[in-house]
């Protein structure tokens, strides 16, 4: 059975910033996703995120539709990974994780929806609120690009 990783907004993004260090590699994931080697999913409140955060990042890129172009790569996305609805499980998983851990909402819903695909929850990198929690979150299945590539 191949690989299954609930994609956080950090990954998502990097695929549209120039330069970064770790787009090889996502970009990699998604060539894997194609042959069938990895299952890629991304939850509906991260994809919500993705259409915000692009549309910023084309803004001071100097794009000249921002909205455009991130409805373009969101529309990309719903294509190329799977894309998961919120439904009352997965809001109740990622409400009882944020309680545990104390971290940012969205990323309980990154590491609910790995929980309920049996797979991995992966990041860019450990942020400032997770160091606390970062031996809790291994323990729930959650890695970081920084420490993968």
């Amino acid at each position: 059975m191949p690989e299954r990783l609930a994609l956080d907004t950090s990954v998502l993004i990097e695929l549209i910033i120039a330069g970064s260090p770790y787009r090889d590699y996502v970009e990699n994931l998604f060539l894997k996703s194609r042959r069938g080697e990895v299952e890629l999913y991304v939850n509906t409140v991260t994809l919500a995120e993705v259409v915000y955060v692009a549309a910023r990042i084309y803004k001071l890129a100097g794009v000249r539709d921002p909205n455009a172009e991130a409805e373009r790569f969101t529309a990309w996305l719903s294509y190329k990974a799977k894309i998961v609805e919120v439904d009352t499980r997965l809001a109740k998983l990622a409400g009882e994780l944020r309680k545990k851990l104390g971290i940012a909402l969205p990323d309980c819903f990154t590491i609910a929806l790995a929980n309920t695909i049996n797979g991995k929850a992966l990041f860019k990198r450990i942020e400032r609120e997770m160091r606390d929690v970062v031996e809790e979150l291994r323990k729930l299945n959650v890695i970081f690009l920084e420490e993968r590539y």
